[in-house]
């Protein structure tokens, strides 16, 4: 063995001696130029991938920090809400009392907002819920407006969990309260249905899924092959056995009303389907009396429980 071992040696010492030494830097040079190209087609995947899945985050989530207005342009009481969420993410809310003398202030609704903004951009969307005589709670996903993290899928539903037991501790029964999930957020709200006790489920301009919806808007990429988010509110519905309300505009440019038709038919009874008007962003200012009006008829149709309202 050893023998072997000197004889290699003595015969790669005379194979270099034979070399001169630009033969040799010159070999060293293309030694490292495979290298590199080795080291570049191997970490090439890799790249890919992450460039895939910051490109899928940033068009999934748009959260804004700044505020847009203050919970108090509303002119009426509010009460600035902090909560904690299992996996330890701090978030912030605003919590809206219904009037005292409402009949349905022992409803809460727990409001899941869409991709984008905050909650200050939804203060008018509250006082159209506030409207129909219920308790309103608007809170900020992780990462948006004063909420600590990261947004991604399986937070967002450790949020909604978070807002619904807070409103449970604040002494609502756990089945008063009304998830409703605008766009993005009633992928979010379907998922608590299926956490957590609810009264009702409503889903305002939701898509069926993230693969869904993305492959209509970036045809020209395998969205359903390469998306990690999910976010399918279809593949819920089956599952869920709450009374179910889709609030949808046949004018929605972006969510087109063939989502809610999809969605409509996996739900379970007792279901409603009613047309908002306007575009997926405007619903309010081309018909808030539409939203206020389907929603106080579908809270009517609630099973009556018989929950003392909480003191505020």
């Amino acid at each position: 063995m050893l023998e072997a071992r000197r004889k290699t040696a003595l015969a790669l010492r005379r194979w270099l001696c034979g070399r001169l030494p630009w033969q040799l830097v010159g070999m060293a040079r293309r030694a490292r130029k495979r290298w590199r190209s080795f080291l570049a087609l191997a970490l090439l995947p890799l790249v890919l991938w992450l460039m895939l899945r910051w490109f899928e985050h940033a068009n999934v989530y748009h959260p804004t920090r700044s505020f847009w207005v203050r919970a108090d342009v509303l002119g009426r009481s509010y009460e600035e809400v902090w909560l904690t969420t299992r996996d330890g993410v701090r978030l912030h809310g605003w919590f809206f009392p219904a009037a005292s003398d409402s009949p349905r202030r022992h409803l809460a609704v727990l409001h899941c907002h869409g991709n984008g903004g905050n909650i200050s951009h939804r203060v008018e969307v509250a006082d159209a819920l506030l409207e129909t005589g219920v308790n309103v709670l608007l809170f900020d996903y992780r990462g948006y407006g004063r909420s600590a993290g990261r947004p991604g899928e399986e937070g967002t539903y450790l949020d909604a969990e978070a807002a619904h037991g807070w409103l449970v501790g604040r002494g609502f029964a756990a089945t008063s309260v009304v998830a409703f999930g605008e766009s993005l957020g009633g992928a979010v709200a379907a998922e608590l249905a299926l956490r957590a006790p609810l009264a009702g489920l409503v889903l305002q301009s939701t898509f069926t899924s993230i693969p869904d919806i993305g492959a209509e808007l970036f045809p020209f990429l395998p969205v359903r092959w390469i998306a990690r988010l999910r976010y399918d509110t279809h593949a819920k519905l089956p599952r869920i056995r709450v009374p179910v309300l889709i609030l949808h505009s046949r004018a929605d440019t972006l969510v087109s009303f063939a989502h809610a038709q999809r969605n409509y038919a996996a739900a379970n009874e007792p279901k409603q389907l009613a047309e908002l008007a306007g575009d997926h962003n405007d619903f309010l200012e081309a018909g808030r009396g539409r939203l206020v009006h389907a929603l106080a008829a579908w809270l009517e149709t609630l099973p009556a429980r018989p929950a003392p309202p909480p003191e505020h």
